[in-house]
């Protein structure tokens, strides 16, 4: 497709397109917490609990790249 291989797409797919899905969830919970008026606690603990799964994607991605020692 346009000149790239199954490799490029999945690796622009999966860095950028997930990262912008990230940035985009991020933006929902600050959203979720500024609409019910949660006071700084209570969006401490919706972006601790919603977004302990992003952190997980992103160490995974940060120990795959130590350990490929690049």
């Amino acid at each position: 497709m346009f000149g790239f291989d199954e490799e490029q797409i999945a690796w622009f797919g999966l860095t950028v397109g997930v990262g912008a899905f990230i940035l985009y969830m991020l933006f929902i919970i600050w959203q979720l917490a500024r609409e019910s008026k949660a006071g700084r606690f209570g969006t401490f603990v919706l972006f601790l609990a919603l977004g302990f799964g992003m952190l997980g994607f992103v160490a995974k991605g940060v120990i795959k790249y130590f350990l490929a020692g690049t």
